[in-house]
Order: C-alpha cells, then structure tokens, then sequence
C-alpha cells in the first residue's frame, strides 16, 4: 500500500467525480483509477460504486477513508516534526474560527507567529459549526477556535479559552443616555439586526430571550458582525454581540454598548485539536493560545467599556 494510493482514494471522496480528482493530483484519470484499483485488492474490499461516473463511497470505503485521512494526516505531521527538529516549526497552521472570534484570534495568532516566525497561519472565518468540526475531523483543518458543545468533543481534544458575554449595541435615542444595563426583556422590544438563525452564537442568544419568556424577532439577519455594527449605526437597529468585539471594534461615535443582565449570560469559547493525532504546530498552537490568558485579558476590557458606560 502506498501514500500515494491513499491521497487519491481521499481526493475522489471530497471531489466526488473522478476526472476532477484527478486533475487535484496532477495525475491522468486511468493512473488514479488504476491506483484505487490496486488498493482495493490490497484491502480486499471494494471502495467505490462505479457506473459510467463516479456513484458514492460503498459502505467500506466510509469507513476506511476516515482511516486513510488519518494516515495522511500523520504522514505530514511526521514530516512536520522533522522538520521543526531541523529548523524550527514551519508549514502552515490551518486555523477554523467561528464568526464571533474572527477578532480574538489574533491575539494567539500574533503570539504563535512571534514564536515560530518560519511558520504561516491560514484562516477560516466564514464557516457554520457543523462544516467547522466536519473540517476538523477530515484534518482539513489543525486546529479550531469556537464555541464547543458537550455533543461536539469526540475525537478532539478541547481547552478553554475564555467567556463571552453579551452586551447590546444600539445608537441614537433608543436608549436614555445614562443607561448602563438592558433586560433581555426590554431587549427582546427593540428593533433588532441579529446573526442567522443557524449560527451558533444566535442560537445562544435565543436561549437567553427563551429563558425570560421572550422571543427576539429581528427585521435583519446576517452572518457578519460587522455588519451588525453598520445596521446599528444607522440609528434604526440594535444588536446583541460579544463583548470581545468592542476591542477590535469600539463603540464610539453615537454607538454604545449596554450590559445585558438579568441574567447576565455567558458562554464559553475553547479551542480544539485531534486528540491524538494533531500536527506540532497545532499543538504549539494550543499550548500558546491557552497560555495568553485570554479570560483576564478580555475581563479587563470588559472594566474598560463598563467605566466608560459609568461615565456617561
């Protein structure tokens, strides 16, 4: 069996047509048909259903290719080590984010580079929590930063990073202008832009709403934040984000962020790797971003706009 046999039997299952796989592997169709054939002899199963066009994974190859990404993925993480032996850790680290971290990312990411300055960073900010942990366990990503349910940790090796907590971000008369603090009830009757329905954030912020016997129904939804900060400074919209936002982007001008309380919710951000299985990269990743203190670094900015607030 060799690793090549293996990187096309995992290039058909993602491109899920032959002719596009082979293009993927800068190989001629016949070649990558010819090697799959060859491996499925070698396991004594059949992989693929075949037709005139490629027809899906048999119930063995599901299976099996989840062994051959792992296999892959150790072949490049032994590769990796190697080379971080020889002249430091290099490669690129590919990092998935969840939307409302896209912000707070950086702070690791700047640590990670400032140790390891032969290493790259390739980021993904735009996916839903399902696509991300899927990425995640087809190791096409090292390591991910989100939120992680109790449902979401097999296989994975999860640490905590730090707690979001919510705040309203309005502008214009909405709010009297000393106000500090909001209700989730007396949110629940503004005019609302809030993320989509699907994200994970927005799901959490239902809860909230849920949880005081209110619903939220926003005239706009959206799978930006920022672009919940450009409907709120319309004067026309609130909006409910994470508190860590108002460090990359503050409230100034005639926006102002307002404490959600009663009660005041929180929610926790983790990062994620292969339990096990992970590249050296994506493990010096993870013991920087646990080690920058997240928690105290953005509690202390928390005290930062709620003095501000106090000051209004």
């Amino acid at each position: 069996m060799l690793l090549r046999q293996l990187e096309y039997f995992v290039t058909v299952a993602r491109e899920r047509h032959f002719a596009r796989a082979a293009e993927a592997c800068y190989v001629s169709q016949p070649a990558l048909s010819t090697a799959i054939a060859k491996l499925e002899r070698e396991l004594d199963v059949t992989l693929i259903h075949r037709g005139q066009n490629f027809e899906g994974l048999t119930p063995e190859g599901e299976r099996l290719v989840v062994w051959a990404k792992r296999l892959l993925a150790e072949h490049d993480g032994l590769k990796a080590e190697a080379a971080a032996m020889r002249t430091g850790i290099s490669g690129t680290l590919r990092l998935g984010i969840g939307p409302t971290v896209s912000t707070t990312s950086a702070l690791p990411v700047a640590a990670f580079c400032g140790l390891h300055p032969l290493a790259k960073v390739a980021i993904s900010s735009r996916l839903s929590s399902p696509e991300l942990l899927r990425q995640l366990h087809d190791f096409e990503l090292d390591a991910a930063i989100a939120h992680f349910g109790p449902d979401d940790r097999a296989g994975l090796e999860v640490v905590p990073l730090y707690k979001e907590h919510y705040v309203l971000l309005v502008s214009g008369d909405q709010l009297a202008p000393g106000a500090r603090t909001i209700t989730w009830t007396e949110a629940a009757q503004l005019p609302l832009a809030l993320l989509m329905p699907h994200m994970r954030f927005r799901q959490f912020i239902d809860k909230a709403f849920a949880d005081n016997g209110v619903v939220a129904v926003p005239q706009i939804e959206t799978d930006s934040v920022a672009s919940l900060y450009s409907h709120v400074a319309t004067g026309t919209w609130a909006s409910v984000v994470p508190h860590t936002w108002l460090r990359a982007i503050p409230a100034t001008g005639a926006n102002r962020a307002v404490r959600l309380v009663e009660p005041e919710t929180t929610a926790q951000i983790s990062i994620a790797i292969h339990a096990g299985s992970s590249s050296v990269a994506a493990r010096a990743f993870v013991n920087v971003a646990a080690g920058a203190a997240l928690d105290k670094e953005f509690d202390l900015q928390r005290s930062d706009y709620v003095a501000d607030l106090g000051r209004a």
